[in-house]
């Protein structure tokens, strides 16, 4: 059985997009670091094979199929976190959507669909979060965005315009929820040194002190 190190207060993760990339990583990063976690995603088969990966190294985790585009769907997940945990102290959305073409080809769908999960799916998450974290008087959210997204390349608009707007959304949230804390952590480059910096970057503002970014949000950058 793998050693998990405990880290100083054990905390109720939600990870969104938690069936690959930086989802996936996060969940297990976090689990192994003593945290509970509870993954998010549309596959389910793949989040039961990772829960089970978590729980089998000793780990606390469990699964819920979540289709961030759907409020009723992100009510069902925190509602079984509660009745898992009893309480929710971090969601880490790390859902995203990404289909690069130019605006002249007018793939509207794609549009759609990039709006969809990479903004109303930070909405969604925010909307079925807040009432319990306000009830807590605690709290935290972590926005996991791409770092490339501030460099507006060709293809690319779409992808930009919705990190752009859940930027100037996290910012607004910790002015006005003062209960709460927010961090957008921006991800960048590739590989997995890319990919190591970001965990940890997320792994340490979780382990943050409560005080550590109010009013305004951190700004997490892990690049390679």
């Amino acid at each position: 059985m793998t050693s998990l190190s405990s880290p100083s207060k054990s905390q109720v993760v939600l990870v969104t997009g938690a069936s690959s990339g930086v989802g996936e990583a996060t969940a297990r990063r976090l689990a192994a670091s003593g945290h509970r976690v509870v993954l998010g995603a549309r596959r389910t088969i793949r989040i039961a094979g990772i829960a089970q990966d978590i729980e089998l190294a000793g780990g606390q985790a469990i699964c819920r199929m979540l289709d961030v585009t759907r409020p009723d769907s992100f009510l069902g997940f925190v509602e079984r976190a509660r009745r898992e945990f009893g309480r929710i102290d971090v969601l880490v959305n790390a859902a995203g959507f990404n289909a690069p073409s130019p605006m002249e080809a007018l793939q509207i769908g794609d549009w759609d669909r990039t709006i969809d999960v990479n903004l109303r799916g930070v909405l969604h998450g925010i909307a079925a979060v807040l009432p319990v974290m306000r009830e807590q008087r605690a709290g935290h959210i972590v926005n996991v965005v791409p770092a490339a997204a501030r460099r507006l390349a060709p293809a690319t608009a779409m992808r930009s315009a919705t990190e752009a707007a859940v930027r100037a959304l996290s910012e607004g949230l910790a002015r006005e929820c003062r209960h709460l804390r927010v961090t957008t952590l921006e991800v960048g480059g590739a590989g997995e040194p890319a990919e190591a910096a970001g965990l940890e970057a997320i792994a340490f503002a979780i382990g943050q002190p409560e005080r550590a970014d109010k009013p305004q949000p951190a700004r997490a950058i892990a690049q390679a």
